[in-house]
Formats: C-alpha cells, sequence, structure tokens
C-alpha cells in the first residue's frame, strides 16, 4: 500500500499548494460515476475532475457543448457520493460562465448547492474576469482552463495545439498571471508546448495541471476512459494507456451470452 492510500486525510486546495511548493507532483483523473470515483478515490487519486467531457464519454456528443448544467449536476452529485478523501472540482458547462456576473454566480452556487463538489472549473481568461471575481468572492473555489479550451472549439475550428505562436504564448501568460491574481487557486493546461508549461509553472505560485502540456507542470490529468483503456478510437499523442479494459469487457460480455445460451448460467450453486 502506497502512502497516499494509506493517508485518509481529506484533499483541499490548501493541500495542492503545499504540493506544489515542495515539488510534489499532483495526480488528477476524470469521473462521471459513484462506482468509478469509488474506486479511484480508494486508490490514491488526489483530485477527480468531473469533466464536461462527460458530454463525449457518457452521452456520445461529438463536442462538449451539448452538456447542460442540470446533466453536469447529476454526474458531479454522483462522483461525490463516491468520494471520500480526494478534492472534487466540477466543470462548469458550456454557456454558464460565459461574460455575466450575476448569472454566473447562479450557476456556480447550483452546482456547488446541489452537488457539494469541493470547487468548480471554468474555462476562459481575460474575457471573462469580471465572472471570475464574482464567483470567487462568494467563496468558491475555481480552477482555470487555459490552452485548447474545448468550449471554445468553433471559435478555434480544431483541436491542434495552442499557445504556438509568439502573440497567443503571450496572451496565455498574461491570462495565467490574472488568473492568479483574481485568485483562483490551480490551473489545467491543456494541449500547449511543453516549454510554454514549463515558463508558466515556474512563473505562478499556484498548482498547474497539465494534459498535453509536458511534464513541468505540477500534475497530470487525463480522462478515465482513455486511462483505462475502454476507448479504443482516441489515441493522442498525449495518452498513455493503463489498462485495456475494452478488450477485458468484451471477452466478459461474450462469455456471459456464451454461457446463458449454452444453459450453464446460472447452474445449481447460483440458484436458489
Amino acid at each position: 500500500m502506497s502512502v497516499h492510500t494509506a493517508d485518509k486525510t481529506k484533499i483541499t486546495t490548501v493541500h495542492l499548494k503545499k504540493m506544489k511548493d515542495n515539488g510534489e507532483k499532483i495526480c488528477v483523473l476524470t469521473a462521471y460515476d459513484y462506482t468509478t470515483a469509488r474506486i479511484i478515490d480508494g486508490a490514491g487519486i488526489e483530485v477527480v475532475i468531473v469533466g464536461d467531457s462527460a458530454s463525449n464519454t457518457m452521452i456520445g456528443n461529438p463536442t462538449t457543448l451539448s452538456i447542460t448544467l442540470e446533466q453536469m449536476i447529476h454526474y458531479a452529485k454522483a462522483v461525490v457520493n463516491g468520494t471520500k478523501r480526494a478534492l472534487v472540482i466540477a466543470d462548469m458547462p458550456f454557456g454558464t460562465v460565459c461574460g455575466n456576473p450575476l448569472k454566473s454566480l447562479d450557476a456556480a452556487i447550483r452546482m456547488m448547492q446541489e452537488t457539494g463538489a469541493d470547487a468548480i472549473k471554468v474555462e476562459g481568461g481575460a474575457e471573462i474576469r469580471e465572472d471570475i471575481k464574482k464567483i470567487i468572492d462568494a467563496g468558491i473555489p475555481i480552477m482555470a482552463h487555459l490552452g485548447l479550451m474545448p468550449q471554445s472549439i468553433n471559435k478555434y475550428g480544431t483541436y491542434g495545439v495552442r499557445g504556438k505562436d509568439k502573440e497567443e504564448a503571450k496572451k496565455l501568460m498574461e491570462d495565467c498571471l490574472l488568473m492568479e491574481e483574481l485568485g483562483v487557486f490551480g490551473i489545467l493546461l491543456e494541449k500547449i508546448p511543453a516549454s510554454l508549461a514549463a515558463q508558466i509553472s515556474a512563473k505562478i505560485s499556484i498548482p498547474t495541471i497539465g494534459i498535453g502540456a509536458g511534464s513541468a507542470t505540477d500534475g497530470q490529468v487525463l480522462v478515465i476512459q482513455d486511462v483505462m483503456g475502454m476507448n479504443k478510437d482516441f489515441s493522442p499523442k498525449f495518452l498513455r494507456r493503463y489498462a485495456d479494459l475494452h478488450t477485458i469487457m468484451t471477452g466478459a460480455t461474450q462469455s456471459y451470452i456464451s454461457d446463458v445460451k449454452a444453459g450453464s448460467f446460472p447452474n445449481e450453486d447460483e440458484s436458489y
């Protein structure tokens, strides 16, 4: 048993700051249901993000844009119910934090009250600074999400690497510094050059969590279905699979079908 699974202390945003200060990497995975959250929490994961990627992984939508606040509340509540130790961060879906601070605050309050999540995650930079300030002033912890922002896919037109040119890299650094100034407790950096992520992580005092952003960030996050090999069709450069559940589950399902067809399940010991 690792020290992480042995330690049952509830993780908070303060813990994440201390981990950065001590040079200890922060381990993050997504989850969308009670059972998965319970497993990865028990295994010692420090942060669970209830991503709006549920739109893709749980509902089958082509983008994250279609998932609603009500649906995100449903998934986040399930994850909170399955989590005892990890910090749970719930994504604010598309359209809920977008330039109307009072509306944004109402949505953030709903997410926190109805799910029991520890914090929220918000995509966007200077354009939503007043929203961020309003929510943090109300006592709600925020993780910012910068770099590739899937909720802006229709603006980008591609899921390619962000921050490769000088101007975009400069804007990204400025947004990170602004988010720190506004009081966010951490920043998720998605699909940006590793060198830029390293510069940002060294420049700001709050933790950075990377996905496709190299190894110099203060922590890493991946989508649980990708890590566990449930999704065979998604193979980005940054993904490392740690299991092949697609093959395991396919084989188990086929064995079940075979046993039922043959009349060997249930047997006498499995009957009342």
